[in-house]
């Protein structure tokens, strides 16, 4: 009989409690399902009855219970796509193959997800879309040589298209250009062709400059004759050193401009010179001179052949020997023989 009271007082207090315990597990339930979390490099798009209210991240955040939902999470790091354009034309009508690759990331999650269903076909469409532009509006020598400016001006055309998408295209780049094989040949021909007109350019340039240093100098050795004069005897004396030419060609204009007859004249007659002081050596022992004992007669030497008026005269060849500037006490100095 005493059990009864107690009995019905714990039952009273277990129907009191359940409610609360009840209670207290909807709120945990809400508390979680209420709760979001995402990562540094991520980003949640909210909506509130279906409409958009807003992006919410990184890290951790609550959302009404029922209320709101996150359909959408989006990646803001650089993504990489590669894409081809095949078999594609020209401005100059050549056929070639180009492999490229985009770097894309999101910087407005919003926008993403709510202006473009599938924002990475958006964007790989668009990109070849644009080479596609790009390498009809070029040739192939420009597609070959300039993709740096290529390059950013797919950049440029991308970033304009995408920008409403809430899509930055940071960069796209021409990997490889596939030109048919019936075209390397001539291509290889082209540049050939190129250097050699490049290396004859090289060599007219250098004839210029080369033709503008002698009219140089000509205009000096005009204004200065002496230093003409001066040239000329060193390019005579340049030869003579040689001692391997016994025959010098001089053009006939340079006899007159640079006095080279005068100093050819001077040469020959040091030379007739020192052969006559050797033939005027004094007998020798046991030998008669002319008239002498045991002598033979000198003959007399052969008349000398005619002058050529046109021809150029040895300077002193026709002075006597009291005025000839070579008859010296110590030989011919221009001869080897003192």
């Amino acid at each position: 009989m005493r059990d009864g009271p107690q009995a019905e007082g714990t039952r009273s207090r277990m129907n009191l409690n359940l409610p609360l315990i009840l209670l207290l597990v909807l709120v945990l339930v809400v508390f979680f399902s209420s709760l979001r979390m995402c990562n540094e490099w991520q980003r949640k798009v909210v909506l509130r009855l279906g409409r958009f209210a807003g992006v919410r991240g990184p890290g951790i955040f609550f959302l009404l219970p029922f209320v709101e939902t996150t359909p959408f999470t989006m990646d803001l790091r650089v993504n990489t796509n590669k894409f081809t354009a095949e078999q594609t034309l020209t401005k100059d009508g050549a056929s070639v193959t180009v492999d490229s690759i985009v770097y894309w990331r999101i910087v407005d999650a919003g926008l993403a997800a709510i202006r473009v269903t599938n924002y990475t076909q958006a964007v790989l469409g668009a990109a070849q879309g644009a080479l596609r532009d790009t390498i009809g509006r070029n040739d192939l020598a420009t597609l070959l040589s300039q993709r740096r400016e290529l390059d950013a001006q797919l950049t440029v055309i991308l970033d304009e298209q995408t920008e409403p998408w809430g899509i930055k295209v940071e960069s796209v780049q021409l990997q490889d250009i596939k030109v048919p094989d019936s075209l390397q040949d001539a291509l290889s021909r082209m540049a050939q062709a190129e250097r050699e007109r490049q290396a004859r350019v090289i060599l007219g340039e250098s004839e210029v400059s080369v033709a503008r240093m002698f009219a140089e100098a000509g205009e000096v050795y005009r204004l200065h004759p002496t230093a003409l004069h001066l040239r000329g005897m060193n390019m005579l004396y340049e030869t003579m050193r040689s001692g391997g030419a016994n025959v010098i060609m001089v053009p006939s204009s340079a006899l007159d401009s640079m006095n080279l007859g005068m100093i050819g004249g001077l040469t020959s007659l040091a030379r007739v010179t020192g052969d006559d002081t050797g033939s005027l050596e004094p007998p020798a022992d046991g030998q008669g001179g002319p008239g002498g004992a045991g002598g033979r007669p000198v003959p007399p030497p052969a008349p000398a052949p005619p002058a050529d008026p046109g021809a150029v005269q040895p300077f002193g060849s026709g002075l006597p020997a009291s005025m000839n500037p070579f008859n010296l006490p110590g030989g011919n100095p221009f001869s080897g023989n003192p």
